[in-house]
């Protein structure tokens, strides 16, 4: 793992080429991608089935075959121990519990002449959830993605979820179950989000599409963006590690593995002002890999996107912070919740030693859905708002109009457009 310090002569290039990544810059996979979802637009069920069977080695034969239904879903849930189920349901609560407050209400209010004003609030009818499937399995993403979705109150919920060789997590399903999708579809990749976006005869037109997903996933939500709306083009998992004072090294340590773990690109940046300190983390990281069952990802991740920088002070991290704008942040010192008023961009921030990132991605209660790749910078984590749209509301009075028109009226004169000033000056002539 590079070790950084901020004295050095060429460390803002170095740390800024550290930063650089592309989720999906690559001509070839934008064309391959570009080409499926033409496809799939064309031939539908069977384009889907088609590619499932190729890449995926489902057993299935007809489109059918490909969607659960929710007797499948229940016995996955009952099927489940007590002690997981009991887990599952919990963190469930926590996150319904926590999106709740984000809901969001229309309003109105009567101007001083007269006219009411206010929005509208109401929930998408129909949204897809892309759960990524085999190796990355993930019945968290199900949770996270779904039951915003229910606080809304969306009407329709389908689930993607690739199953290699028709395999799935028992887990993922009850998840399903638990968050009330509606559908779900073991299908999964390009062809899956060109599904949702366009509709086939099996699967309905959904108006937006999130959840987390690989290049060719990432590739075609930000293709098909436009038709339908999406959430985020997800990166890899980011974590960066801020420490001072007494801390314990081997926490720390595997709060930065926890994310590297993830992925081979991946990014875990450690930073702290106490080079003793940098020194004991970086080999407690070490001890951590000989034991970790992922360690060969992880080693590739702190290798290629990993650093360890030693700062002078606060002030200088906070502004490292703030130029990385991580997907997750913690602050592992005294006065967590003082710096974090510092910090302009983050998708979460974890404050204290005693709150790891891992809390965060299953139980906490907030999304764990979050921009990577430096997007905190201008946007948000997935939450009950994505799952909702505003509708402007004006209702004019008789007399109330008179003024407003006037105005519009002039103003529409001055870019040259009659028919909208002589629609205005009916209302106050």
């Amino acid at each position: 793992m590079r070790r950084l310090s901020t004295q050095e002569q060429n460390f803002k290039q170095v740390f800024a080429d550290l930063l650089a990544f592309e989720t999906v810059s690559d001509p070839e996979l934008l064309k391959t991608v570009d080409q499926i979802i033409a496809d799939v637009r064309q031939h539908g069920d069977a384009h889907v089935l088609k590619l499932t069977q190729q890449f995926d080695r489902h057993p299935a034969h007809q489109f059918s075959d490909l969607e659960l239904s929710q007797t499948q879903l229940k016995a996955a849930f009952e099927g489940l121990t007590v002690e997981i189920r009991d887990v599952l349901e919990m963190a469930a609560q926590r996150i319904r519990s926590f999106h709740q407050a984000q809901k969001q209400e229309g309003w109105t209010y009567i101007d001083d002449l007269g006219n009411t004003l206010g929005q509208k609030v109401t929930p998408l009818d129909r949204v897809g959830i892309y759960v990524p499937g085999g190796l990355a399995s993930y019945p968290s993403s199900v949770l996270m993605n779904a039951i915003p979705a229910h606080v809304a109150g969306v009407q329709e919920i389908i689930m993607v979820v690739p199953a290699p060789n028709g395999e799935l997590n028992p887990l993922v399903l009850a998840a399903a179950y638990l968050a009330g999708v509606h559908r779900v579809f073991t299908i999964g990749g390009a062809q899956a989000v060109a599904a949702l976006a366009y509709g086939t005869e099996t699967i309905p037109q959904v108006d937006k599409i999130t959840g987390p997903g690989n290049r060719f996933v990432a590739a075609a939500k930000r293709a098909v963006f436009g038709q339908v709306g999406i959430d985020m083009i997800a990166g890899p998992s980011e974590i960066l590690v801020y420490a001072e004072g007494e801390n314990n090294p081997e926490w720390l340590a595997m709060d930065v593995l926890s994310q590297a773990e993830h992925d081979a690109v991946a990014q875990a940046i450690f930073i702290t002002p106490d080079e003793q300190l940098l020194n004991d983390v970086e080999l407690a990281i070490e001890a951590h890999l000989a034991a970790l069952p992922k360690a060969e990802i992880a080693r590739t991740s702190i290798a290629n996107r990993g650093a360890l920088v030693l700062v002078k002070n606060r002030q200088e991290a906070i502004d490292l912070i703030n130029q990385v704008a991580p997907e997750h942040l913690e602050l592992c010192l005294d006065e967590a919740q003082l710096m974090s008023e510092s910090i302009r961009h983050a998708g979460a921030i974890f404050m204290g030693r005693y709150t790891p990132e891992a809390i965060g991605d299953y139980c906490a209660g907030p999304n764990h859905v979050l921009p990577t790749s430096g997007t905190a910078r201008f946007s948000s984590p997935l939450g009950v708002y994505d799952f909702q749209k505003r509708s402007s509301l004006i209702m004019c009075s008789e007399q109330g109009v008179k003024p407003l028109a006037k105005t519009a009226d002039l103003l529409a004169q001055q870019e040259d457009l009659d028919a909208h000033a002589r629609s205005a000056r009916y209302r106050y002539q």
